[in-house]
């Protein structure tokens, strides 16, 4: 493959993945340009401004494009684990000596100059995964091999959360699609997600709820996967009945010492034995993984109020609990989101024109630069502006994921589509989070927020994908 490839440097690049780039970045360029804009400076032109910091960025960024384009396909292959090992190392270095900003600490600081590991461990992450997915003797249904995929994905997440950067984590869910693509069970993801869910608002449930949720959730899910839905539903009923009778009978021995919850709680833990017998007797191996979910959540799950109560900041409680509607804090917690979209709202369908949006040039909307890019988009450009860049991410992540589909080694295929997935989800939380539609997270819209570190990451991320796809048609281009 290697002896093949021509000199060029762009010979096999998908020159469209790279125009849609160019053309994001300008817009997000621009768009930095209108937030930040001061018609009062004394030099317009001084570094100090956001809008000529990032066009230094846009510059180092691309340079970086070229130098990720030159090296040899196999170097990403090679270098896969040393550099997951390298982003969790950075990720620890961060937790322990970094600085904090807006609560997290996540960050590098040199003077002026500052570096968010992971943005860079994202990148590390999707290559040990595509590495670990790629070896020959993997299987996406194996618990064993789905096990040690997990463990990829978790243990950057699980630094990240202890930064108290929980939103970039949670960025790390997306590479479930990835699983999906590469055949997971469909019914496994449902659990999955499901799970998640309850994480989420397990802080407003009862613990009885949460229980009896998992349960049914995982219960349910393993019936689907296998077909098996009377024996379940039977399973299911044998737990209520026995629940019932030992708190009953309990109720006679020692009144008070087991209520029904400690009783379901029993009941379900001594069936865990059972139920794996019962998985290894009838070849069932899809029963571990569900059986594993559950163990997980049953562990995980009480700790959920305590990082809520303990862990999160006040702002982060503050924006969850105003996301789902506890709260009402106009002024306050809602002040970000209410401006956002009254921003948004006053672009109509043409916009108001470059640098003439009133909300982002008074500084009605915080973070119009960073965050909330996308308001400066919906005022300055209106409703046709937003569908037009929306439409180019969109068609940047079909791209990636048509770039996944030809490409003859798996490695390739799930590098690609993990890219897709991170920039899908990256693109839907915060333009979602913008409308009103998610909670504030801080997370960037790729390209187009201010900052080095989000766009060289990014800019990595991506041509990393175009260099892994740019070696396919290279070999497919020279073959005949």
């Amino acid at each position: 493959m290697t002896s093949n490839r021509h000199s060029g440097i762009f010979y096999g690049v998908d020159l469209w993945t790279v125009l849609l780039y160019v053309l994001i970045v300008l817009a997000g360029w621009v768009s930095i340009t209108s937030a930040s804009y001061d018609e009062g400076a004394a030099d317009l032109f001084s570094f100090s401004h956001f809008y000529m910091k990032q066009l230094l960025w846009i510059g180092v960024a691309w340079v970086t494009a070229l130098v990720v384009l030159l090296l040899d396909e196999r170097f990403y292959h090679m270098f896969a684990y040393p550099a997951y090992l390298g982003g969790i190392a950075l990720l620890l270095a961060a937790l322990l000596f970094g600085r904090e900003v807006n609560g997290a600490k996540a960050w590098f600081e040199f003077g002026s100059f500052r570096v968010q590991p992971v943005e860079f461990a994202k990148i590390a992450t999707a290559l040990a995964l595509a590495r670990v997915m790629s070896e020959y003797s993997f299987s996406i249904n194996r618990a064993g091999d789905l096990f040690r995929v997990g463990m990829v994905i978790c243990i950057p997440l699980f630094i990240i959360i202890l930064q108290n950067d929980t939103g970039s984590g949670i960025v790390l869910g997306s590479f479930l699609f990835v699983l999906y693509r590469e055949g997971l069970n469909k019914w496994l993801c449902i659990p999955v997600l499901l799970i998640a869910a309850l994480f989420i608002v397990s802080f407003l449930l009862s613990p009885m709820t949460l229980l009896v949720s998992l349960i049914l959730v995982c219960t349910l899910s393993e019936a689907m996967m296998n077909g098996l839905w009377r024996s379940r539903i039977v399973f299911l009923a044998v737990l209520a009945l026995a629940s019932i009778l030992l708190c009953f009978v309990m109720s006679l021995i020692a009144p008070g010492v087991l209520d029904i919850y400690h009783s379901l709680l029993i009941v379900t833990i001594l069936s865990l034995g059972f139920v794996a017998a019962y998985a290894y007797r009838s070849n069932l191996r899809n029963i571990y993984i569900t059986l594993g979910l559950f163990i997980g959540s049953m562990v995980f799950l009480p700790t959920t109020d305590y990082i809520f109560n303990s862990i999160l900041k006040q702002h982060q409680r503050d924006r969850i609990l105003s996301f789902l509607g506890i709260i009402s804090d106009p002024l306050g917690t809602d002040y970000n989101v209410n401006q956002a979209k009254i921003a948004i709202g006053s672009g109509n369908f043409w916009g108001k024109g470059f640098l003439e949006g009133t909300q982002i040039k008074y500084g009605f909307v915080p973070e119009r630069h960073t965050d909330f890019i996308f308001c400066t988009v919906g005022e300055e450009w209106g409703f046709l502006g937003a569908v037009v860049l929306l439409s180019l991410l969109c068609i940047l992540i079909l791209r990636l994921m048509r770039m996944g589909e030809r490409q003859q080694e798996p490695f390739g295929r799930i590098y690609c589509y993990c890219v897709a997935a991170i920039l899908l989800f990256h693109v839907l939380v915060n333009v979602g989070m913008t409308i009103g539609l998610m909670p504030v997270m801080g997370i960037p819209l790729p390209f187009m927020s201010y900052g080095g570190s989000s766009l060289i990451a990014f800019t990595i991320l991506l041509f990393i994908a175009v260099r892994l796809d740019a070696s396919t048609r290279q070999f497919s281009l020279t073959k005949f």
